[in-house]
């Protein structure tokens, strides 16, 4: 498994806890509530994102929306565009600033369902997995990327399975989403976003992915995961890498794993 490398909220598996006290699911509270009804409609008026598919997307019980990755906003695209509350994992230092800037991006990522995570990998991304199961198993949504990593170049990348196991472990069904223009909006390296350009986010219908097996088996979580990325792929219309997105491997060490087979989650 490879962690996160940018600077960004991110709903990938490749996060830990951000400490015991995260250990358990903080829900959407007010600030979600107020964020929502206030970020939501200034977005849509400001941005006019198209929205295809919100018939899709199952209004109650839980849900696992997995999206390709092209941009630091597309956390906030996502819930903006979904018919009822999503929550994905942040970096923890968003919620651990001082003074008046820490208090505005606290409340900032609270208010779009944001929850507090410290990065790891191996255990630490199980313990992450375990956070958002814990969500799913009160009815709540969740959104993750299954490439784990924004795409720089806009290709789509193979997903890893960290989000298949997730949903055949609880039987959450997968709705796939397909972004589209986030990466012009704002892309790598921006600091505020441009209004000149229109995103599409494209909802798909649910995934069942029980008929593949139990979660303990790395087949069924495989070819779980190769039918969410073909979905999401259907809906994004990217070219495909046909290669996992990781970073650049450190040490001859590191040369060695990337090398070898392996299940990358």
């Amino acid at each position: 498994m490879t962690s996160e490398q940018s600077v960004e909220p991110e709903a990938s598996s490749e996060e830990i806890p951000a400490s015991e006290e995260s250990a358990k699911p903080r829900h959407a509270g007010f600030a979600y509530r107020l964020g929502r009804g206030l970020i939501t409609p200034l977005a849509r008026l400001v941005y006019r994102p198209r929205i295809e598919g919100r018939e899709n997307v199952p209004l109650s019980g839980p849900v696992i929306f997995a999206s390709n990755h092209l941009s630091f906003i597309d956390s906030i695209a996502i819930p903006v565009a979904a018919p009822r509350p999503v929550h994905f994992l942040a970096k923890s230092t968003y919620f651990e600033g001082a003074g008046f800037q820490g208090w505005m991006s606290k409340t900032f990522f609270q208010s779009i369902g944001a929850i507090p995570v410290r990065r790891g990998a191996g255990q630490a991304a199980l313990d992450a997995l375990d956070l958002q199961r814990q969500l799913l198993d009160e009815g709540l949504a969740v959104a993750l990327y299954p490439e784990g990593t924004r795409s720089t170049d806009g290709r789509l990348y193979k997903g890893r399975t960290g989000v298949a196991f997730l949903a055949l472990q609880t039987g959450a069904p997968v709705v796939p989403v397909g972004l589209i223009g986030t990466d012009k909006v704002m892309p790598v390296g921006a600091k505020v976003p441009t209004i000149s350009e229109r995103i599409t986010v494209r909802f798909g219908e649910p995934l069942d992915l029980s008929p593949h097996g139990p979660a303990t088996s790395g087949r069924a979580r495989r070819l779980a995961t190769d039918d969410i990325m073909a979905a999401i792929h259907a809906l994004s219309g990217q070219e495909l890498a046909g290669a996992y997105n990781e970073a650049p491997a450190q040490g001859a060490i590191e040369k060695i794993k990337q090398a070898l087979p392996h299940e990358r989650r």
